[in-house]
């Protein structure tokens, strides 16, 4: 999946399943079902055009980083059928532009911050099959119609 995927190039915008916009910059991460593992790295954060990370149905472990919080133009975040553990975290509340959020089918644990209960522009929230300790219908029953 990932064979042209070359480090040793500064634009990552001929590589499979990345997608840039004009001025070269990353706008979407599409690897979803890609039989990838290992660990979400903090430097996620540093791709400000990003607008859709897609990496569902893969073997990725560890936390959220708190840093995709940084990614402001994002509309998309799957990261569901994985084995990510932790909480989720607050920042991703700073995603104003989020419309997707399905962490859904993890091993996620703690309550669902008030802040990304509460994103504006969120359409679809799927946390379910978590172990998560709160209802995510106390926050979002008025929006969600």
């Amino acid at each position: 999946m990932l064979q042209s995927w070359d480090p040793t190039l500064v634009n990552p915008c001929s590589w499979f399943h990345v997608t840039c916009n004009q001025d070269h910059r990353v706008t979407r991460v599409d690897l979803g079902n890609s039989n990838l593992s290992g660990h979400l790295v903090p430097e996620l954060g540093r791709l400000e055009y990003l607008q859709y990370l897609e990496l569902f149905e893969n073997n990725i472990q560890g936390t959220i980083p708190s840093e995709l919080g940084n990614l402001k133009n994002l509309r998309s975040l799957d990261l569901f059928r994985n084995s990510i553990s932790g909480s989720i975290p607050p920042t991703l509340g700073n995603l104003k532009s989020l419309l997707f959020l399905r962490l859904n089918d993890n091993l996620l644990t703690g309550r669902v911050p008030s802040e990304v209960a509460s994103l504006p522009n969120l359409k679809v929230l799927n946390v379910s099959n978590n172990h998560l300790s709160s209802n995510i219908r106390t926050f979002r029953a008025h929006s969600l119609d």
